[in-house]
């Protein structure tokens, strides 16, 4: 029993003393960007997506990997919410060839109708989960997506610009 708890605090502890380098570092979303004359250059979005990643790292945080696909996302439109972004979700488009509609496609979530967000969780991703994102931007005419794997240890995030 005693062994128990202090696993429990020495895990707590170092969750703790991790999250407080990831804020301090500003983690949420500071990728290795190129710099410009000594200037980081900004993607379109940037803001936007550093707010996206923090809140699935909270629902990765709090759930951990193991559930379905379906589980994070609705955590994850509760965390979105928290973070006052505006979202749809299971958002239909429509799939045209030649002026003549053949099919449709789902979002997963569409946050502030610039970001598309694609969950997953699955061992790794392969090149079809890259795909099925592209195809999706290419559909909206959008041209920033958000992959996320919720199955990993640590959440696999990929960013897709068209």
């Amino acid at each position: 029993m005693i062994l128990v708890l202090f696993y429990f605090f020495i895990t707590k502890t170092r969750k703790d003393e991790n999250t407080k380098k990831m804020k301090k570092n500003n983690y949420y979303g500071d990728f290795n960007l190129e710099t410009v004359e000594g200037k980081r250059r900004r993607y379109q979005f940037e803001e936007l997506s550093k707010k996206i990643i923090g809140a699935a790292i909270e629902v990765h945080r709090e759930l951990g990997p193991g559930f379905l696909e379906n589980i994070y996302e609705e955590a994850l439109k509760i965390e979105l919410s928290e973070y006052n972004l505006n979202y749809d979700s299971q958002k239909e488009i429509k799939i045209k060839y030649l002026g003549t509609e053949i099919g449709m496609h789902r979002l997963d979530l569409l946050v502030e109708k610039k970001i598309i967000i694609e969950l997953k969780a699955v061992k790794e991703f392969a090149d079809i989960h890259f795909a099925q994102l592209r195809s999706y931007l290419k559909a909206t005419g959008l041209k920033t997506g958000l992959l996320f794997n919720f199955s990993r240890p640590t959440l696999e995030i990929k960013r897709i610009v068209n």
